[in-house]
């Protein structure tokens, strides 16, 4: 794709991508998000940084959990305040009428009522500090005294944002009409750190970008088993503040969807996706619980524990790795998977499957080297999409459905194209202006082979599902 292009089309949200100052960025274990941000900041017209520069400043601005204890000296010893880029929740407490917040990444606070936001600065940033998730700025930090018995706590004093960018969604809309479809994927593919170069096919491309469908479509819910060394956790991991990886150990009801002793909502309710990663390796202590929970909110998007009924947004991702004498669709592939997902009822309720083994396994000449788009602002682009409800009703519109078919077939297909609309085609705001074959190609064939791995699973794993198709879904002229 022609360099000239991309800038003339999003001078401002490039950033100059090489493995070399990468590697910088993966010593300081910075996420990518933050890293572009970084290289918006500190890099010259070439893309360059000045190594030292950058981590002197991050080493200032973005502490590691070990240095909590170095931050709380400053506080407490010598009465300074101390400014840092942090992730953060801040809570109402009705009985005491304050609110309180945590830092989740330094396991702070220790105890209830250890950490107080300051009410103004909380009424400056009440829209994005009192959202449902974690959110990621700037704090200051100072030891106050509170409360009758003069108790010494920490305060948060002053917060900003992090939003380092202002985002035009009718521009990248309108800005997606400059490149043919071929470049559009090339772009995004640069936008998550990877070289177009190094794929050997458009279809591995789009292997690729299934991965993206959570970040962009709520709730959507997908299974991906690969080879090791495919990028699964890196993807899941590092490219948006929204997300959140489980990487083997345990994972409870409580963690998942809602703690009742606590009466706090848990990962579900947070955020925009949970991908659970090795879960080959993810115990779950409350089986069963967790099964009946996760089919009613895999279903639905809400669920129900003890009296108390929650909705999420988030999507969920099994990750897994896979064998190469299991790179079969038509064997059994799911028999390494937890108990808990060894019930057909519940797989049924998984969108699509993705074949990982279809993507390279990364190599140097797959990360991206060149101008491409800050990943930061691609990130935040998806999870704004996520609320376009425009392109839903273009595929309900433009697909002709069996009055047989399967709802949960239906409706798993409708979600993929949607996805896949929003990624390749956010131009499109009517059904008239869709190109057939290029919406056949791209959204509807891809969702379907998605939702036909599943299908087949589910025939191998439960006689009852055995011999039954998706439906024949397709363009509603065609």
């Amino acid at each position: 794709m022609a360099e000239d292009k991309l800038k003339k089309y999003f001078t401002d949200m490039l950033v100059y991508k090489s493995p070399e100052q990468s590697k910088l960025f993966s010593v300081l274990s910075l996420p990518s998000f933050m890293r572009d941000w970084i290289l918006m900041k500190f890099a010259d017209e070439n893309g360059v940084i000045d190594k030292e520069e950058v981590s002197a400043y991050v080493k200032k601005v973005i502490p590691k959990k070990e240095q909590w204890e170095h931050l709380k000296f400053e506080m407490i010893r010598n009465y300074q305040a101390v400014t840092f880029l942090a992730k953060v929740r801040v809570e109402m407490d009705v009985s005491s009428r304050t609110a309180f917040f945590s830092l989740p990444d330094f396991a702070v606070p220790k105890k209830k009522g250890e950490a107080v936001a300051d009410w103004d600065t909380v009424e400056l940033n009440k829209d994005y500090l009192l959202s449902p998730n974690e959110v990621w700025g700037v704090v200051e930090l100072a030891c106050a005294n509170h409360g009758s018995r003069d108790e010494t706590i920490i305060k948060m004093t002053d917060f900003k944002p992090f939003c380092p960018y202002s985002i035009d969604m009718d521009y990248y809309i309108g800005a997606r009409a400059g490149f043919t479809l071929a470049e559009w994927i090339d772009v995004i593919l640069g936008a998550i750190d990877y070289n177009p170069a190094g794929y050997s096919s458009t279809s591995q491309k789009l292997t690729m970008l299934g991965r993206l469908l959570p970040f962009i479509e709520k709730r959507l819910n997908l299974i991906e088993l690969a080879p090791k060394g495919t990028g699964k956790s890196y993807l899941f991991s590092q490219l948006s503040k929204y997300g959140w990886l489980v990487s083997g150990g345990s994972i409870s009801r409580a963690k998942m969807f809602y703690d009742i002793s606590k009466r706090t909502t848990g990962l579900a309710s947070h955020y925009d996706y949970v991908a659970l990663d090795e879960v080959q390796s993810i115990t779950f202590p409350d089986k069963n619980e967790m099964q009946g929970v996760l089919k009613g909110y895999l279903e639905s998007g809400e669920y129900r524990v003890g009296d108390y009924r929650g909705i999420g947004d988030s999507g969920v991702i099994l990750l897994g790795n896979i064998d190469e004498q299991h790179m079969n669709v038509n064997v059994n592939m799911f028999m390494n998977l937890p108990e808990v997902f060894h019930e057909s009822a519940l797989i049924d309720r998984f969108h699509g499957f993705i074949k990982g083994w279809e993507i390279p396994r990364m190599k140097e000449d797959l990360k991206a080297s060149g101008w491409a788009l800050n990943v930061e602002y691609f990130s935040e682009i998806m999870h704004m999409f996520r609320d376009e409800l425009i392109y839903r009703a273009i595929v309900d519109e433009v697909l002709k459905v069996p009055k047989s078919a399967d709802t949960r077939d239906t409706e798993a297909i409708k979600k993929i194209c949607t996805g896949f609309m929003k990624l390749l085609f956010p131009h499109i705001r009517k059904s008239e202006d869709i190109d057939p074959q290029e919406f056949t190609n791209y959204c509807l064939e891809p969702a379907k082979t998605m939702r036909t791995i599943i299908k087949t699973q589910l025939g191998i794993i439960d006689s009852e599902y055995r011999g039954k198709d998706i439906p024949e879904i397709a363009l509603a002229d065609g």
